[in-house]
């Protein structure tokens, strides 16, 4: 056992535990030949040297061990076997380098987009609505039937537990479609009435949440890992875990985040609804070179909900608020999430809802001058937002303005100061 690889000194812990708990359950069963099969399984993730070549080891040396995902985006695998093979088998392979505990994720639960002033660069003689931009949704799925989302969705693929069932890639909670009508919704329904903010971006969607609206830290990388490779230029990840103590950014899906933002693609995420207290970021809100968004209501105040900085590594965080209370958008079929308003929309407050409105402005950016850099987008959002004279780790820079946002883009003007990053203030 090398407990030195394990990230979090309470994970080692809880194995032990449990590996313990097994042993004393088979002496006093006296079941000699009981199987690793019976055992209690626990997932993890696995950073490694060859991700490729570490799984194929493992499953040759090891059967007993399921490797359920390879990643790509960054160099990990994860695995699902007893809390016994993780302690003693795999901590002290040579290749292991660190190994995280696969935590279970949650979702974040029309008058906003012309607060943001979209309407004004829909407007615009060099304005957009999103044309030739992909955004995609990393979520509950999307229900493209609604006449919001027809014909809007590219791609879909399913990293839950429904894959191979009746609701695979089918959004059974409603979150995902939601959010997706922020982004992108054509407001088909009623006259416009509530579009979204890039009216004519294309979707994919990523379902890493079940219609229970939870799934795994494993899922959700895995989800990311692909929407990454299928040319998508902004994601939206309106998700996260808790984790006691604030988060330093460092876990396996902040790195997975950071490294989609350093690959080009413009990752907006939920900062999480544990507000009002201090330090309550989630987790990957706490990444550090992501966009962290917090809710605001319709009156630029902060959403008692929104979580609050700073990071465990005394970070600023949220980066920038958008308006998260109240938010009307696409109800997916048979879903009953938020307050239904009809049979066609509902309303839901979080940062959940704040956080597609920035995956929509910046797929606004992204039209406007396709030369921008993901880090070069979220320095325009966070410089272009209004100061709402609030401490930094409750609001970040303010609450944007979509369209001085697009006017900095459209101009090419100078890059102003960028925002820390990987430095504390």
């Amino acid at each position: 056992m090398k407990l030195e690889v394990f990230r979090k000194k309470s994970f080692a812990e809880k194995l032990q535990k449990m590996a313990e708990a097994q042993k004393k359950v088979k002496t006093k069963t006296k079941t000699k030949t009981k199987g690793l099969d019976e055992e209690e399984k626990v997932s993890a993730i696995i950073n490694c040297k060859n991700p490729k070549e570490f799984a194929k080891k493992l499953e040759k040396e090891h059967p007993q061990v399921k490797v359920k995902f390879i990643y790509d985006i960054i160099d990990a695998i994860a695995v699902e076997t007893t809390a016994s093979e993780i302690l003693e088998t795999i901590s002290p392979m040579n290749d292991v380098e660190i190994i995280d505990e696969d935590l279970e994720v949650h979702i974040m639960l029309n008058e906003s987009v012309p607060l943001l002033k979209v309407p004004e660069i829909w407007g615009n003689p060099n304005g957009n609505r999103g044309e030739g931009v992909t955004v995609a949704v990393v979520d509950t799925g999307i229900d493209d039937t609604h006449a919001d989302l027809n014909g809007k969705v590219l791609l879909k693929e399913d990293f839950t537990d429904e894959k191979g069932t009746g609701m695979e890639n089918i959004d059974g909670n409603g979150h995902g479609t939601h959010v997706a009508s922020t982004i992108a919704g054509k407001g088909a329904v009623i006259r416009g009435k509530y579009k979204g903010v890039a009216t004519k971006a294309k979707l994919i969607a990523a379902k890493v949440l079940a219609s229970n609206g939870s799934g795994s830290f494993s899922g959700v990388i895995a989800g990311i890992d692909w929407a990454a490779k299928q040319d998508c230029q902004v994601m939206n990840l309106s998700l996260g875990a808790n984790v006691s103590g604030s988060c330093d950014g460092t876990d396996a899906v902040c790195q997975a985040v950071d490294a989609a933002m350093d690959k080009g693609i413009v990752m907006c995420i939920a900062a999480g609804n544990a507000g009002p207290e201090s330090s309550t970021v989630g987790t990957p809100g706490c990444a550090k070179k992501v966009i962290t968004v917090g809710a605001t209501d319709k009156n630029d105040g902060i959403a008692w909900f929104s979580s609050r900085g700073p990071t465990k590594d005394n970070r600023v965080k949220p980066d920038v608020c958008f308006p998260g209370v109240n938010i009307v958008a696409a109800r997916a079929k048979k879903t009953s999430m938020g307050t239904p308003v009809d049979d066609h929309y509902t309303s839901a407050s979080g940062t959940s809802m704040a956080t597609p409105h920035c995956a929509g402005v910046a797929a606004l950016l992204k039209a406007a001058n396709p030369d921008l850099t993901s880090h070069r987008i979220k320095t325009i959002i966070m410089n272009s937002a209004i100061d709402l004279n609030l401490d930094p780790n409750t609001q970040g820079k303010g609450r944007c303005d979509a369209f001085v946002a697009f006017e900095k883009a459209v101009s090419g003007e100078p890059p102003e100061e960028e925002p820390p990053e990987e430095e504390p203030p």
